[in-house]
């Protein structure tokens, strides 16, 4: 598939293509693709963390904390 990038990004595209990388523009443009999406997934999570804390639904570290020694048999904290 051919693209028509502007200058800036088709000079991007290029760096990562001579990087050895990437064997065609088609496969950065996926990478790249890949990696807004993470990042849109990674935001939409953050946000749905300090909603929930805005709400008041979380738990204190240490309550956690306990639980899972408890379970796994570990000694208490010092």
């Amino acid at each position: 598939m051919n693209y028509a990038f502007p200058p800036d990004v088709d000079c991007r595209v290029k760096r990562q293509l001579a990087t050895g990388s990437y064997p065609s523009g088609d496969d950065v443009l996926r990478a790249a693709m890949t990696a807004l999406e993470h990042e849109h997934d990674d935001l939409e999570a953050i946000q749905s963390g300090i909603a929930d804390m805005e709400a008041g639904r979380f738990r204190p570290f240490s309550e956690i904390d306990a639980e899972f020694r408890r379970q796994h048999s570990l000694s208490a904290k010092p």
